[in-house]
Protein backbone atom coordinates (compact mmCIF):
# COMPACT_ATOMS: atom_id res chain seq x y z
CA UNK A 1 0.00 0.00 0.00
CA UNK A 2 1.33 3.48 -0.85
CA UNK A 3 1.89 5.97 1.92
CA UNK A 4 -0.97 8.39 2.50
CA UNK A 5 0.57 11.65 3.72
CA UNK A 6 -0.90 15.05 4.54
CA UNK A 7 1.16 18.24 4.58
CA UNK A 8 0.08 21.43 6.26
CA UNK A 9 0.88 24.50 4.16
CA UNK A 10 1.57 27.70 6.09
CA UNK A 11 4.65 27.35 8.26
CA UNK A 12 5.55 24.02 6.66
CA UNK A 13 5.78 24.75 2.93
CA UNK A 14 4.59 28.35 2.46
CA UNK A 15 6.00 31.44 4.17
CA UNK A 16 2.74 33.09 5.15
CA UNK A 17 4.31 34.90 8.09
CA UNK A 18 6.96 36.58 5.95
CA UNK A 19 4.32 37.99 3.61
CA UNK A 20 2.17 39.12 6.54
CA UNK A 21 5.19 41.01 7.89
CA UNK A 22 5.59 42.75 4.53
CA UNK A 23 1.92 43.68 4.38
CA UNK A 24 2.00 44.91 7.99
CA UNK A 25 4.93 47.16 7.15
CA UNK A 26 2.91 48.64 4.28
CA UNK A 27 0.04 49.38 6.67
CA UNK A 28 1.83 50.45 9.84
CA UNK A 29 5.50 51.06 9.07
CA UNK A 30 8.52 48.90 9.79
CA UNK A 31 8.99 50.11 13.38
CA UNK A 32 5.56 48.72 14.31
CA UNK A 33 6.15 45.27 12.86
CA UNK A 34 9.59 44.32 14.08
CA UNK A 35 10.27 40.59 14.39
CA UNK A 36 10.43 39.33 17.93
CA UNK A 37 13.74 37.73 18.79
CA UNK A 38 12.29 35.12 21.15
CA UNK A 39 10.52 32.05 19.75
CA UNK A 40 6.73 31.77 20.03
CA UNK A 41 5.20 29.94 23.00
CA UNK A 42 4.84 26.20 22.60
CA UNK A 43 1.07 26.26 22.97
CA UNK A 44 -0.29 28.66 20.38
CA UNK A 45 -3.56 30.49 21.02
CA UNK A 46 -6.59 29.36 19.07
CA UNK A 47 -6.80 30.82 15.56
CA UNK A 48 -10.14 32.30 16.54
CA UNK A 49 -8.47 34.51 19.13
CA UNK A 50 -5.66 36.90 18.13
CA UNK A 51 -2.41 36.47 20.02
CA UNK A 52 -1.91 38.79 22.94
CA UNK A 53 0.07 41.87 21.96
CA UNK A 54 3.25 42.79 23.87
CA UNK A 55 2.76 45.53 26.43
CA UNK A 56 5.05 47.92 24.61
CA UNK A 57 3.34 47.55 21.26
CA UNK A 58 2.18 50.86 19.73
CA UNK A 59 -1.56 51.40 19.89
CA UNK A 60 -1.98 54.64 17.97
CA UNK A 61 -3.20 53.13 14.70
CA UNK A 62 -6.52 54.68 13.65
CA UNK A 63 -9.59 52.60 14.31
CA UNK A 64 -11.07 50.92 11.29
CA UNK A 65 -14.81 50.30 11.63
CA UNK A 66 -14.57 47.51 9.04
CA UNK A 67 -11.86 45.74 11.03
CA UNK A 68 -13.71 44.88 14.21
CA UNK A 69 -13.51 41.16 13.63
CA UNK A 70 -10.86 38.92 12.13
CA UNK A 71 -11.80 35.84 10.10
CA UNK A 72 -12.44 32.90 12.41
CA UNK A 73 -9.80 30.77 10.68
CA UNK A 74 -7.09 33.45 10.64
CA UNK A 75 -3.80 32.29 12.13
CA UNK A 76 -2.44 34.12 15.19
CA UNK A 77 0.36 36.53 14.31
CA UNK A 78 2.88 35.23 16.80
CA UNK A 79 5.92 37.18 15.64
CA UNK A 80 4.42 40.57 14.89
CA UNK A 81 4.57 43.40 17.39
CA UNK A 82 0.97 44.49 16.76
CA UNK A 83 -2.00 45.30 18.94
CA UNK A 84 -5.14 43.19 18.61
CA UNK A 85 -6.82 46.00 16.66
CA UNK A 86 -3.87 46.18 14.27
CA UNK A 87 -3.98 42.42 13.75
CA UNK A 88 -7.66 42.60 12.84
CA UNK A 89 -6.96 45.46 10.46
CA UNK A 90 -4.13 43.51 8.85
CA UNK A 91 -6.35 40.49 8.20
CA UNK A 92 -9.00 42.74 6.64
CA UNK A 93 -6.28 44.14 4.40
CA UNK A 94 -5.16 40.64 3.43
CA UNK A 95 -8.73 39.68 2.55
CA UNK A 96 -8.85 42.59 0.11
CA UNK A 97 -5.71 41.52 -1.83
CA UNK A 98 -6.48 39.81 -5.11
CA UNK A 99 -5.38 36.16 -4.90
CA UNK A 100 -3.23 36.80 -1.82
CA UNK A 101 -2.42 33.12 -1.28
CA UNK A 102 -0.70 32.93 -4.67
CA UNK A 103 1.83 35.59 -3.64
CA UNK A 104 3.64 33.53 -0.99
CA UNK A 105 7.12 32.06 -1.36
CA UNK A 106 8.40 28.65 -0.30
CA UNK A 107 10.14 28.48 3.06
CA UNK A 108 12.59 25.98 1.58
CA UNK A 109 13.08 26.86 -2.10
CA UNK A 110 12.49 23.89 -4.39
CA UNK A 111 11.05 21.64 -1.69
CA UNK A 112 7.60 21.32 -3.30
CA UNK A 113 9.10 20.20 -6.60
CA UNK A 114 11.20 17.66 -4.71
CA UNK A 115 8.12 16.42 -2.84
CA UNK A 116 6.25 16.05 -6.14
CA UNK A 117 9.09 14.06 -7.69
CA UNK A 118 9.42 11.69 -4.71
CA UNK A 119 5.64 11.22 -4.47
CA UNK A 120 5.43 10.35 -8.18
CA UNK A 121 8.38 7.96 -8.02
CA UNK A 122 7.15 6.16 -4.91
CA UNK A 123 3.43 6.44 -5.68
CA UNK A 124 2.60 8.30 -2.47
CA UNK A 125 -0.88 9.70 -2.05
CA UNK A 126 -0.29 13.29 -0.89
CA UNK A 127 -2.88 15.82 0.21
CA UNK A 128 -2.46 19.35 1.49
CA UNK A 129 -4.38 20.67 4.49
CA UNK A 130 -5.00 24.33 5.30
CA UNK A 131 -7.40 26.55 7.21
CA UNK A 132 -6.69 29.65 5.15
CA UNK A 133 -9.37 32.35 5.21
CA UNK A 134 -10.77 33.59 1.92
CA UNK A 135 -9.28 36.57 0.11
CA UNK A 136 -10.37 38.57 -2.91
CA UNK A 137 -10.23 36.65 -6.17
CA UNK A 138 -10.46 32.89 -6.46
CA UNK A 139 -11.34 30.68 -3.51
CA UNK A 140 -8.59 29.85 -1.01
CA UNK A 141 -8.61 26.28 -2.34
CA UNK A 142 -8.16 27.35 -5.97
CA UNK A 143 -5.43 29.86 -5.09
CA UNK A 144 -3.59 27.18 -3.14
CA UNK A 145 -3.87 24.67 -5.97
CA UNK A 146 -2.49 27.23 -8.43
CA UNK A 147 0.35 28.09 -6.04
CA UNK A 148 1.36 24.45 -5.59
CA UNK A 149 1.25 23.89 -9.35
CA UNK A 150 3.45 26.95 -9.91
CA UNK A 151 5.99 25.48 -7.48
CA UNK A 152 6.13 22.15 -9.28
CA UNK A 153 3.38 19.94 -7.82
CA UNK A 154 0.93 18.96 -10.60
CA UNK A 155 -2.75 18.31 -9.82
CA UNK A 156 -2.54 18.89 -6.04
CA UNK A 157 -5.33 17.75 -3.71
CA UNK A 158 -6.10 20.64 -1.34
CA UNK A 159 -8.52 20.52 1.58
CA UNK A 160 -9.52 23.78 3.28
CA UNK A 161 -10.62 22.39 6.63
CA UNK A 162 -11.49 23.34 10.17
CA UNK A 163 -11.58 21.26 13.31
CA UNK A 164 -9.35 18.50 14.64
CA UNK A 165 -6.53 17.40 12.37
CA UNK A 166 -6.73 14.03 14.09
CA UNK A 167 -10.33 13.47 13.08
CA UNK A 168 -9.48 14.52 9.54
CA UNK A 169 -6.56 12.05 9.52
CA UNK A 170 -8.84 9.29 10.80
CA UNK A 171 -11.60 9.96 8.28
CA UNK A 172 -9.15 10.04 5.36
CA UNK A 173 -7.17 7.01 6.53
CA UNK A 174 -3.88 8.90 6.57
CA UNK A 175 -0.60 7.30 7.63
CA UNK A 176 1.37 10.48 8.41
CA UNK A 177 0.52 14.15 8.98
CA UNK A 178 3.24 16.83 8.75
CA UNK A 179 2.48 20.10 10.56
CA UNK A 180 4.24 23.00 12.27
CA UNK A 181 1.77 23.43 15.13
CA UNK A 182 2.25 21.24 18.22
CA UNK A 183 -1.47 21.33 19.01
CA UNK A 184 -2.33 19.99 15.55
CA UNK A 185 0.18 17.16 15.97
CA UNK A 186 -1.35 16.38 19.36
CA UNK A 187 -4.77 16.13 17.71
CA UNK A 188 -3.35 13.63 15.23
CA UNK A 189 -1.85 11.26 17.81
CA UNK A 190 -4.91 11.47 20.08
CA UNK A 191 -7.72 11.25 17.52
CA UNK A 192 -6.28 8.96 14.82
CA UNK A 193 -3.92 6.08 14.10
CA UNK A 194 -1.70 8.31 11.94
CA UNK A 195 1.77 9.41 12.99
CA UNK A 196 2.45 13.12 13.38
CA UNK A 197 5.67 14.83 12.33
CA UNK A 198 6.25 18.31 13.73
CA UNK A 199 8.35 20.72 11.66
CA UNK A 200 10.01 22.76 14.43
CA UNK A 201 12.30 25.53 13.15
CA UNK A 202 12.74 27.30 16.47
CA UNK A 203 15.17 26.58 19.30
CA UNK A 204 14.92 22.93 20.33
CA UNK A 205 14.89 24.11 23.95
CA UNK A 206 11.46 25.60 23.29
CA UNK A 207 10.07 22.32 22.00
CA UNK A 208 7.05 21.16 24.05
CA UNK A 209 8.21 18.41 26.38
CA UNK A 210 5.18 16.27 25.60
CA UNK A 211 5.98 16.04 21.88
CA UNK A 212 8.20 12.96 21.87
CA UNK A 213 6.55 11.47 24.95
CA UNK A 214 3.29 11.34 22.98
CA UNK A 215 4.94 9.87 19.90
CA UNK A 216 5.22 13.08 17.85
CA UNK A 217 8.25 13.05 15.56
CA UNK A 218 10.25 16.26 15.28
CA UNK A 219 12.29 17.56 12.33
CA UNK A 220 13.85 20.95 11.69
CA UNK A 221 13.10 21.11 7.95
CA UNK A 222 10.79 19.57 5.37
CA UNK A 223 13.90 18.31 3.56
CA UNK A 224 14.79 16.28 6.64
CA UNK A 225 11.20 15.04 6.81
CA UNK A 226 11.33 13.85 3.18
CA UNK A 227 14.58 12.01 3.85
CA UNK A 228 12.91 10.14 6.71
CA UNK A 229 9.74 9.41 4.74
CA UNK A 230 11.81 8.03 1.87
CA UNK A 231 13.56 5.65 4.27
CA UNK A 232 10.22 4.67 5.78
CA UNK A 233 8.82 3.91 2.35
CA UNK A 234 11.86 1.85 1.37
CA UNK A 235 11.40 -0.30 4.48
CA UNK A 236 7.60 -0.43 4.44
CA UNK A 237 7.54 -4.04 3.19
CA UNK A 238 9.62 -5.29 6.09
CA UNK A 239 7.85 -7.55 8.63
CA UNK A 240 8.22 -5.07 11.51
CA UNK A 241 5.75 -2.72 9.88
CA UNK A 242 5.84 0.81 8.58
CA UNK A 243 4.91 2.62 11.76
CA UNK A 244 7.58 0.85 13.80
CA UNK A 245 10.08 2.05 11.21
CA UNK A 246 8.75 5.63 11.49
CA UNK A 247 9.11 5.50 15.24
CA UNK A 248 12.68 4.25 15.13
CA UNK A 249 13.81 6.78 12.52
CA UNK A 250 12.40 9.63 14.60
CA UNK A 251 13.80 8.28 17.86
CA UNK A 252 10.39 7.71 19.40
CA UNK A 253 8.97 5.34 21.94
CA UNK A 254 5.48 3.92 21.64
CA UNK A 255 3.06 6.80 22.44
CA UNK A 256 1.21 6.75 25.71
CA UNK A 257 -2.19 6.39 23.99
CA UNK A 258 -1.14 3.37 21.87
Amino acid sequence: MPLRIAFDLDGVLADMEGELVRQAEILFGESMTRRLQTPPPAASPSPAAPAAAPAEAPSDAPADPAAETAPENASPLLRLNLTSRQQRRLWRHVESIENFWETLVEIEPGIIQRLAAIAAERRWEVIFLTKRPQSSGATAQTQTQRWLQSKGFPIPSVFVVQGSRGRIAASLGLDIVVDDRPENCLDVVVDSKARAILVWRDDQKQLPAAAKRLGIGVVSTVAECLDILTQVDAASRQPDGMMDRVRRLLGLKEPANA
